[in-house]
Order: C-alpha cells, then sequence, then structure tokens
C-alpha cells in the first residue's frame, strides 16, 4: 500500500501494480490550489479531490473510457467550469449525491475497474499549517505560521508541518489497510505538502507506527524549490523523524544516498537504485517496481 499524495503517489501506484496482489492508497485532501480549491471555496464540507483524481487515474483499467477523461480540463474560454479537471466535477458531484466524499471515491473507483482502493486521509476538509523557522535577527521563539497548502509550498524554511483541524476523522479502513499491509510506501512526493499531508493524520500516524509491514521511503528525485531548496536526503530523513514518521527502508536514486543519511535512522536500509526515468525527471514506473519488489524478496 502506499501514503501520500500529488503526481509522487500516482507513480508509486503505477510501480505498485506492477508486483503488488493488493494495492490501496491513502491520500492527502489538503490541496486548496487550482480546481479543487475553487471547489473547496464552492462546498466547504467537500475535501480536495484533485490528489484523490490521480490515484484512481493511475490504478484505472486500460480499457476505461471514463478513466481517460478522468484527467481532461475544461477549457471553455469563459464560465464557472472552465479550468476545471472532469475527474475532480464527478467527485464532488457524487460525494453530494452518496453523501460521504469516500463513498464517491469508492463509486469512481469501481466505474474505472480500478485495481485496489483509494482512500482519502480524511473523511471531511482539512488544511495545513506550516510553521518556518524564525528569520536571522528574530526573536528564537517566534510562532511564525503560514495556512492552507499553496502557501505552504511556496514557504521556504519550513520546519514543522500540522493540520486544521488537528485530530480529523478518517474512513476505518484507513487504519486497517495500513495495520495489514505487508509494505507502505511513503512519498515520493512534495514532503511537506503531500507525504506528510497524509502521513500526520492521526489515523495515518498511529497505524504507521503500529503496522508491521516494512515501510519504505521513496526520496524524491531533485528538490520542491522552494518548499525544500536546499534539502539533502538527510534532511528529508530528519523532518520526517521530527513528525514521528517511521522509515525502515529508504530507497534513492543513485548519487543521492550521501554518507549520513543513515544517521537520522540508525536502523534503516540504504538503497540506491536508477528508479528515474531517461530524462531522470520522474520516476519510471517499471525500475521502480524491479527495487520495491526486490525489497520484499530480500532476508
Amino acid at each position: 500500500m502506499a501514503v501520500g499524495g500529488g503526481h509522487g503517489l500516482a507513480a508509486t501506484l503505477r510501480a505498485a501494480r506492477r508486483y503488488a496482489g493488493e494495492i490501496t492508497a491513502v491520500v492527502s485532501v489538503a490541496d486548496d490550489g487550482g480546481s479543487s480549491g475553487r471547489l473547496r471555496a464552492a462546498m466547504p464540507h467537500l475535501p480536495a479531490p484533485g490528489d484523490v483524481r490521480r490515484c484512481l487515474t493511475a490504478l484505472a483499467a486500460e480499457h476505461s473510457a471514463l478513466a481517460r477523461t478522468l484527467e481532461h480540463r475544461l477549457d471553455e474560454p469563459s464560465g464557472d467550469l472552465c479550468g476545471h479537471a472532469l475527474g475532480n466535477l464527478l467527485l464532488a458531484e457524487l460525494a453530494t449525491e452518496l453523501g460521504s466524499f469516500p463513498a464517491a471515491v469508492d463509486e469512481v473507483a469501481r466505474l474505472v475497474d480500478a485495481t485496489g482502493r483509494v482512500l482519502p486521509a480524511t473523511v471531511g476538509p482539512v488544511s495545513l499549517v506550516g510553521r518556518r523557522a524564525p528569520e536571522e535577527g528574530t526573536e528564537a521563539d517566534v510562532d511564525v505560521r503560514v495556512h492552507g497548502q499553496v502557501a505552504v509550498q511556496n514557504t521556504p524554511g519550513l520546519v514543522r508541518l500540522s493540520l486544521s483541524p488537528a485530530i480529523p476523522e478518517s474512513p476505518p479502513a484507513v487504519g486497517e489497510a495500513i495495520r495489514a499491509a505487508d509494505q507502505v510506501l511513503v512519498g515520493p512526493g512534495s514532503l511537506f505538502t503531500s507525504v506528510l499531508a497524509a502521513a500526520i493524520v492521526p489515523a495515518v500516524h498511529d497505524a504507521l507506527r503500529d503496522t508491521r509491514a516494512q515501510r519504505v521511503y521513496v526520496a524524491n528525485l531533485r528538490p520542491q524549490v522552494p518548499e525544500t531548496e536546499g534539502f539533502a536526503l538527510e534532511d528529508h530523513l530528519a523532518v520526517l523523524a521530527d513528525h514521528g514518521v517511521p522509515v525502515d527502508v529508504v530507497v534513492c536514486p543513485v548519487g543521492q544516498c550521501e554518507a549520513g543519511s543513515s544517521s537520522v535512522f540508525p536502523d534503516a536500509v540504504l538503497v540506491e537504485a536508477p528508479v528515474a526515468d531517461a530524462h531522470g525527471l520522474v520516476h519510471d514506473a517499471e525500475r521502480l517496481a524491479a527495487t520495491l519488489v526486490s525489497l520484499l524478496r530480500s532476508p
């Protein structure tokens, strides 16, 4: 199973479906920008659908005509629907019709014949609250906070992430799936706005701590500027540790498993592997799958 958000989690799911017998994705629903942000503003009860939509697309059957339209952006030159992803609108309307967002996600998964299940990390809407380090020359105890995913992803120097509300409700299946898994994949993706946005949800966080599954952190190929500008692998791991996210294995691109990274999680195994595509810009599904399945086969 996999935990996270954004394009990174979708890439992990495309890899996992190549070898996993059963797949569950636990997805952040904290986005407040773009189409998701506009829908949240119009429907305050709605969790952000965008990352969930991407995961449904990643797990959809190749023969599904509906799946091929989920990512379509409406491009009318004027009107309220311009710029919305069709899949976001479908999820929003189904959430109203069926009475809950998780039910809407399950229905779209059925319609696109998804391989596995997609679960929103929370039942209702949730927002991110980021705290950054005090600027040089200011009081050390000055608490500088930014609110919302868009603000967080555009703020350098972040040191801490929390949620509002602090203890949001999650679907019961979230904790059950993590605890029952053989392997839990965390990342890749933006550290604060994708990975931690899902991993610090209380039900997710508690299950990650309790599970006997192999917990694998898939490192990014490059920093997310400005969110993690200047971060090395060790910095990413330090932030995960500071937020209480456990890691057993770290998968990093060739040349990025620098000395000292294991000091954050001294018992974690560092695995350096050619997981990027030919251009080095995104994770290659087949290469990543080969690495991840080899971890399950390791003694």
